[in-house]
């Protein structure tokens, strides 16, 4: 009975809704974080021309999009390429993961960084917009796998909105045999029992509103029951269980975390779910369990081979799956980490041996941190996919061509759900904050008509 503690969250939604906009159409945005920041030379933006110290050993393959190259550790992708558009002209100022996630997902201008966030990432602004209406069976927001922490520090929330608006985390790897998400979808016999409890509840509610029939009291029954429907839910339940999938599309995704992670996102969106987030890191990382390839951490070549696989099958599948199943125009996925690497390659001694990194002592390749420039891709959201937006000089260490900022990357999601990015939201005084100050759609994601 201990997750009856929900009731609160819901108290403290409905609290915001008042200030929430009603939406105008039910678009839904999955954003795939890779913590740590993955290198653009090595995957979507490689630099075959470039020397040696700067350019790393895979070669460049063709894709479906003409005159789009990627790396041959992605060739999934690069057979879908037409499903998607990559952004190769992302910069920011943010160079720790801390500062270079705040800028991304808030929009912070700060350069350094911060143990917290002082304002609310874009999923949390986004479910402040969209709280309210008619209750729903699954949360609006929910993190697979939620960007959370890097290290100590936290790199994404609420800030000022308040915990109303984090997202409901789902943790724990989706692929194991014996995963199940906690305070969702009760077995029948568990339901019946709390069922029959909140029964006994309710008679000894009905003597405590003789004596007292105050307005607490009702909404504090309200925001239980809102907790009940949510454990008991068979909608609830059925979204989050993958084991109803198709086995032959568990396959497609990876019987790995990270493609069940995928797949269950596509799966709450396709149940309603307006925001889901996912962030792969772990062991499918390597040694550190992220992306943070510098020298110390890992071989930069030998882990990004490592992860390879699996992400690029769950980022195609998920992909892939989206249009298959007539999401695309409502659906807008993202994939991107805080930042790019750097483009010449560092060698340092590794700090310790594991899986993608020498033993102690042993000098390596890394990349190390680089806002000056980084790749994402966009699909879904009705845009106009099999396209290039922006580039980098020769070397991938600066923009060459349509810089592309933060608040514009804000504005973009923003737009996509149907949220004025010239909006304000509330601080803790009252103050109007813009949520996306100076940013701009970027215009080549527009929606088609």
């Amino acid at each position: 009975m201990g997750s009856l503690s929900l009731p609160g969250l819901f108290r403290l939604r409905a609290e915001a809704a008042a200030a929430g906009a009603e939406r105008s159409e039910r678009t839904a945005v999955i954003l795939v974080w890779l913590r740590g920041g993955c290198s653009h030379l090595d995957t979507y933006d490689p630099k075959p021309d470039a020397p040696s110290e700067y350019r790393g050993p895979f070669k460049p393959i063709d894709t479906r999009t003409p005159g789009l190259q990627l790396t041959e550790l992605i060739p999934l992708q690069a057979r879908i390429s037409d499903k998607f558009t990559v952004l190769r002209s992302m910069a920011h100022t943010g160079a720790g993961h801390p500062s270079g996630s705040l800028q991304l997902l808030s929009g912070d201008p700060d350069m350094q960084d911060k143990p917290e966030p002082v304002f609310p990432d874009v999923m949390a602004v986004a479910d402040y917009f969209r709280s309210g209406g008619p209750p729903r069976a699954l949360p609006n927001y929910i993190g697979v796998n939620p960007i959370v922490r890097y290290d100590g520090f936290v790199i994404a929330g609420p800030a000022f909105l308040g915990p109303s608006h984090e997202p409901f985390a789902v943790t724990g790897d989706p692929s194991a045999p014996d995963f199940r998400v906690p305070n969702i979808g009760l077995p029948e016999a568990e339901a019946h029992r709390l069922q029959t409890r909140l029964g006994l509840r309710r008679r000894m509610d009905d003597v405590r509103r003789a004596i007292d029939a105050s307005r607490s009291v009702q909404s504090m029954d309200t925001f239980q029951e809102r907790a009940i429907d949510l454990l008991t839910s068979p909608e609830a339940a059925v979204a989050f269980d993958l084991g109803r999938e198709d086995p032959r599309v568990r396959d497609r995704y990876g019987r790995h975390a990270w493609g069940q992670q995928c797949l269950m996102a596509r799966r709450l969106v396709e149940a309603g779910v307006d925001l889901v987030t996912t962030t792969f890191d772990g062991p499918l990382c390597g040694r550190v369990a992220n992306w943070d390839d510098h020298a110390v951490n890992h071989h930069v070549f030998d882990a990004l081979e490592h992860r390879a696989p699996a992400f690029d099958q769950a980022v195609s599948a998920l992909i892939e799956d989206v249009y298959a199943r007539g999401l695309d125009r409502r659906v807008m996925v993202i994939v991107t980490g805080e930042f790019g690497r750097t483009p010449r390659i560092s060698y340092v001694a590794s700090s310790g041996g594991g899986v993608a990194s020498g033993e102690a002592g042993t000098v390596q390749p890394g990349r190390d941190h680089w806002p000056r420039a980084n790749s994402m891709i966009w699909a879904g959201g009705g845009i106009r996919t099999g396209q290039v937006i922006g580039s980098t000089d020769r070397y991938g260490e600066d923009v060459a061509d349509r810089r592309v900022g933060p608040h514009d990357f804000l504005a973009t999601i923003y737009r996509h759900l149907g949220i004025d990015p010239e909006a304000t939201i509330p601080d803790r005084f009252g103050r109007p904050i813009p949520i996306a100050p100076d940013g701009r759609p970027i215009p080549e994601l527009a929606a088609t008509s």
